[in-house]
């Protein structure tokens, strides 16, 4: 399947900007770098692989060196996030984010402050804390055979571009399964009036959660009319990583809220946030960018007031649900180690929402 939720028809709330995805927020560039390699019974060391690398760069390759306020949340702590602390006590993400699967965080950390260097940005690599997530791509990918290396996360970074984002089996995303289907890289945006200004909100997921029987699509509950003998999990087990950025001027503890409402999003979706899933979520602005390079001494900032960000809400929970959505509708089918096989979601359960949705 090709085609995106909302080009199929389906009624998604809320009003997108040009490409739908997190670079419509201006200057926000992502990367990936993608492994596919071999087929049949696993050997370790050898394959087959479905893995990669997600980069995501909050002003884009030309400002790296300069932070952005952010604030991260965990929904359900079954997973990894490296950095997130001082993310928490700071307020401050001081370069790119990168994503990845569970057991090459160590590379792509490697790989992330390697590019630093290379790049020559100080404030990067002088003490470096890389901010690497992670969601478990073992039942497709030869995950012990350690094949994402430092040089795959630098590729990430190297590819970073704005405009439209190609979604689906991409990056870290390679080896994903989500509600049983194909799943992986998904985004989305919303254009927002606050206080009568416009602003731009989007998110990017590595989704890997769910059971097939809970998949939810425009509150439609298609999982419990769907046949799961065949779902290759089967278990309530995955993670996701969500990335909401806007460019609208908030202060650290207003994107701790921000990044909160991003496990709504994933409710709307249909999942219950498992025991065994790592659902965490990382939000930032672009806005107040002098301020947030302030080293001492004194830094001005502008935010809107709490009382305001009620549609900065609506819009994470929008967008979540549909970069959700988007990573198993505009996704294929594959076959991974030991020929295990996971299924595109078929044409035949969105015709069957859509139809329910009609009546």
């Amino acid at each position: 399947m090709t085609k995106r939720a909302r080009e199929w028809g389906l009624p998604l709330p809320g009003t997108p900007g040009s490409f739908n995805a997190i670079t419509d927020v201006p200057g926000v560039a992502v990367g990936y770098s993608t492994l596919i390699q071999g087929d049949g019974p696993l050997v370790i060391g050898q394959g087959p692989v479905r893995s990669g690398v997600t980069a995501i760069l909050p002003r884009g390759l030309k400002a790296v060196g300069t932070p952005v306020f952010a604030a991260y949340h965990s929904l359900n702590g079954n997973g990894e996030l490296s950095g997130c602390h001082w993310i928490a006590e700071g307020g401050l993400l001081e370069g790119p984010i990168a994503i990845t699967n569970t057991h090459s965080v160590g590379a792509v950390h490697e790989g992330v402050l390697r590019w630093g260097l290379q790049q020559g940005h100080k404030r990067l690599t002088a003490w470096g804390l890389p901010v690497v997530g992670e969601t478990y791509d073992g039942e497709l990918n030869d995950i012990n055979g350690f094949h994402v290396r430092p040089e795959h996360a630098m590729a990430a970074l190297d590819a970073a571009s704005s405009g439209v984002l190609p979604m689906g089996s991409l990056g870290g995303g390679t080896g994903m399964i989500c509600y049983g289907y194909k799943g992986g890289s998904g985004s989305a945006s919303r254009r927002v009036r606050v206080c009568g200004a416009d602003y731009n909100l989007g998110v990017f997921v590595q989704a890997n959660f769910g059971r097939r029987r809970e998949l939810v699509v425009c509150g439609v509950p298609i999982g419990l009319e769907l046949d799961c003998s065949d779902e290759l999990r089967g278990k309530p087990a995955g993670s996701i990583i969500g990335v909401v950025a806007t460019d609208a001027p908030l202060l650290p503890h207003q994107l701790r809220r921000l990044a909160q409402r991003v496990g709504l999003g994933m409710a709307r979706s249909g999942s219950i946030s498992h025991n065994g899933s790592g659902d965490i979520f990382l939000a930032f602005s672009t806005a107040n960018a002098q301020a947030a390079a302030v080293r001492d001494g004194f830094a001005t900032a502008t935010y809107l007031a709490n009382d305001s960000l009620d549609p900065l809400f609506e819009a994470v929970v929008e967008a979540s649900d549909e970069a959700i959505l988007d990573s198993i509708f505009v996704n294929e089918d594959m076959t991974g180690r030991d020929s295990n096989f996971v299924p595109a979601l078929p044409d035949s359960v969105v015709q069957r929402v859509l139809a329910r949705v009609a009546r």
